[in-house]
């Protein structure tokens, strides 16, 4: 529950946008470089005459940094719910027709699981990057398609033990179409599993998606990312104002601790149910 209230505080304010940043303009890149590396509750006057107040502080350009880390959320959930997304259609697909059908559909997709689970993520995005340009779609792409072989997998053993079970048997003798039998009778009865692999999945892709911004491969300044606003900040983690880099650092941990433990929560639930 500490997990799931955390993950549902992060979406509200990745949600909720401009709304409630304190610097409401895109990307809240509002820069004003006589207010650099001031200290949080500082309070200024703008050019403009309008008093603001820096609640964390700001960072090297002036940009309010608790507006910074406002919008990076929202930047590192959503890479993270598409890759995700990704990842389940076609883990879910593959997985399922794996488990379904056996004999040769079978070995042949499973050898295909075995040569995608060695391509490393970072060498699919360089590869991608390469290919279309550095850009934020790519990123997506890059995650997802690295994550799906998990889904697959936990979908085909899944499938495996149960196509010969009496309702896929008489649902096979009624003449239901395959397809169906997978995703409107299977599917349901192996849910449990994949919204727990679908937490942890979620967990990985917003570390994989900051470590990419970090290296400068992931999001693009001036959007805000936790990875990148780490990088533009992590030579003052030995001076006094560490917390600048520390801070958004702390955020990732402890998001991808949150869905580690709603993962560890459903497995529980999933496994008293059953």
């Amino acid at each position: 529950m500490i997990g799931a209230i955390w993950i549902a505080i992060w979406v509200f304010i990745a949600v909720s946008g401009p709304l409630l940043r304190p610097d409401p303009t895109p990307y809240a890149n509002d820069q004003f470089l006589e207010f650099s590396l001031i200290g949080p509750g500082s309070e200024v006057i703008k050019p403009n005459g309008e008093e603001f107040t820096y609640w964390l502080g700001s960072d090297r350009y002036g940009r309010d940094f608790l507006s910074r880390l406002m919008a990076g959320s929202a930047i590192s959930l959503s890479v993270a719910g598409v890759a995700v997304l990704i990842s389940l259609v076609i883990g879910l697909l593959l997985g399922a027709i794996a488990g379904y059908r056996g004999g040769r559909t079978d070995a042949v997709i499973s050898w295909f699981l075995q040569v995608v689970w060695t391509v490393p993520t970072l060498l699919m995005v360089l590869a991608i990057t390469l290919a279309f340009g550095k850009g934020f779609w790519q990123v997506f792409l890059a995650i997802g398609l690295t994550m799906w072989v998990e889904v697959a997998r936990i979908v085909r053993g899944q499938f495996i033990s149960m196509r010969e079970l009496e309702f896929v048997q008489a649902a096979r003798a009624l003449g239901v179409h395959d397809f169906r039998i997978m995703f409107v009778h299977m599917l349901p009865n192996a849910i449990g599993p994949i919204i727990v692999v679908a937490a942890a999945n979620f967990a990985a892709a917003i570390l994989i998606e900051s470590g990419l911004s970090f290296l400068g491969v992931g999001a693009q300044i001036p959007v805000p990312s936790w990875g990148n606003i780490i990088k533009e900040h992590y030579h003052l983690l030995t001076s006094d104002l560490a917390w600048i880099a520390i801070i958004p650092g702390a955020l990732i941990a402890s998001l991808v601790l949150a869905f580690t433990w709603l993962g560890d929560g459903l497995r529980q639930a999933f496994e008293v149910n059953q």
